[in-house]
């Protein structure tokens, strides 16, 4: 019987400014584990992604991400208290409750990249 249990998913987010997007995501506590030929390991508990010194507009301000939190409250809290939203100029909105069972917001990275961080709710 063939072991197909996958370990990780990795997107390649795109990166406008790749040294102020790499700074970006160390202010927001993700732990940089590698960074080789243009491309940025970065983790936080499982979540995990590669930012690439490759950008294309129309790619960056498409491209979504979306990490599933236990505590969405707590999530707002640490990126508010965090500051990136003054010192990057980006953006983030409110927790709102979705109706398909979520709560969430939204958080732009100096590219655009759009990062939902939500909770489920029962």
């Amino acid at each position: 019987m063939s072991n197909l249990h996958v370990i990780e998913i990795k997107p390649f987010v795109p990166a406008k400014d790749f040294e102020l997007s790499k700074q970006f995501y160390k202010d927001l506590g993700f732990t940089m584990a590698s960074d080789v030929g243009g491309i940025t390991y970065f983790h936080f508990g499982h979540a995990s992604f590669l930012l690439q010194d490759f950008c294309a507009e129309s790619q960056a301000e498409n491209f979504m991400m979306h990490i599933l939190v236990e505590d969405v409250d707590a999530w707002w809290n640490h990126v508010t208290a965090s500051g990136v939203t003054s010192k990057y100029g980006v953006k983030i909105t409110d927790i709102e409750t979705q109706p398909w069972r979520m709560k969430d917001f939204c958080l732009l990275d100096p590219s655009r990249v759009l990062w939902g961080i939500g909770q489920n709710t029962d």
